[in-house]
């Protein structure tokens, strides 16, 4: 890796963040199908600033972690969604829900949802690294199929969660979990992502050696001096926290922590050191498309959840991946 293509590379990245924040901000369909450019002022634009700030932290966490485990993990196909860290940590947040509709408490607002979807996305990784070990090694296919029986499951619980609540609080916990970007977000909450975002960036920035030495087998990288039970300890628990962080900003967000990684790749090669910080920007860079992409999509039902729109788009790049990586796998 030369710095020169990871330097071009992190500035393509920023430069596309840059132009999708420019659509969010700058372009809007109307109601009759015509186009307008300009910002607005007053309240609508704040509204559009908040929702590029927000997608931005948002994002920036998601491509940072996926990247992290990808790299933890070895395996191309991690991701903070596929493990069901995101789906652990909806579930945290669902059954505080519930628990204090029975203690007759007021729903939690976006600040203390952080507990209980933190506990839910570290205790979601924790049993997915450990269902996904073969012998004592990481088995990268028992990895993912892991993570989608842990989300899965994660999936049945939220919905149980949700059909206990009152009906008048299932309608607000429902939209939430179809995942948002919420346009009057709690200002602390937004600047908690943020930092997360910028602390996994710098994370992998400074400790991108280890992360690369981390790709190879467990007794190379002791070879080399990386103690990997700590570093994969610490790194899950910084993962799990800033995802549950995003989670109790937008809700579950699919696909960005598996997309955004490997975008970045193809822009800085495979060393963390600029992989990690480009995968954040790539990461900021998609989410931020992707909301300005529902705004152009009306299917007379009002705008899609943003959920909708990383879902069926991820879905499809996760296919490909996992096509151009199964013959690896059973090989």
């Amino acid at each position: 890796m030369t710095t020169g293509r990871a330097a071009r590379g992190l500035t393509i990245a920023l430069v596309a963040l840059a132009a999708a924040a420019a659509v969010r901000l700058l372009a809007v369909r109307t109601l009759d199908g015509a186009v307008e450019l300009g910002f607005p002022g007053g309240a609508i634009g704040d509204i559009r600033l908040s929702c590029v700030l927000v997608a931005a932290a948002a994002g920036g966490v998601l491509g940072a972690a996926g990247w992290i485990l990808q790299a933890l993990l070895r395996n191309p196909l991690a991701s903070p969604f596929v493990l069901g860290v995101t789906g652990g940590a909806g579930t945290g947040v669902a059954v505080a829900a519930v628990l204090a509709a029975l203690a007759g408490a007021a729903a939690p607002g976006p600040v203390a949802m952080v507990v209980p979807s933190a506990i839910g996305a570290v205790g979601a990784l924790a049993v997915v690294v450990a269902l996904g070990r073969r012998n004592g090694a990481i088995d990268p296919l028992g990895l993912v199929l892991a993570g989608v029986i842990v989300g899965t499951v994660a999936a049945g619980l939220t919905t149980v969660a949700e059909s206990l609540l009152p009906p008048d609080r299932r309608g607000l916990l429902a939209g939430w979990l179809f995942g948002r970007i919420p346009e009057a977000p709690d200002r602390a909450l937004l600047a908690a992502c943020a930092a997360a975002a910028l602390a996994l960036a710098g994370a992998g920035a400074v400790l991108g050696r280890r992360l690369d030495a981390a790709t190879l087998s467990d007794d190379e990288a002791r070879s080399v001096g990386i103690n990997l039970g700590r570093l994969r300890m610490s790194l899950f628990l910084a993962c799990g926290v800033a995802t549950a962080i995003t989670v109790a900003l937008c809700g579950p967000v699919a696909f960005i922590g598996l997309v955004a990684p490997h975008c970045a790749r193809g822009l800085v090669g495979a060393g963390s050191r600029a992989g990690v910080p480009a995968a954040a920007a790539c990461g900021a860079a998609l989410l931020v498309a992707a909301d300005a992409l529902r705004q152009w999509i009306d299917l007379g039902a009002g705008r899609l959840p943003l959920g909708a729109v990383t879902a069926v788009l991820g879905g499809i790049a996760f296919l490909v991946l996992l096509r151009r990586t199964a013959a690896g796998w059973f090989a």
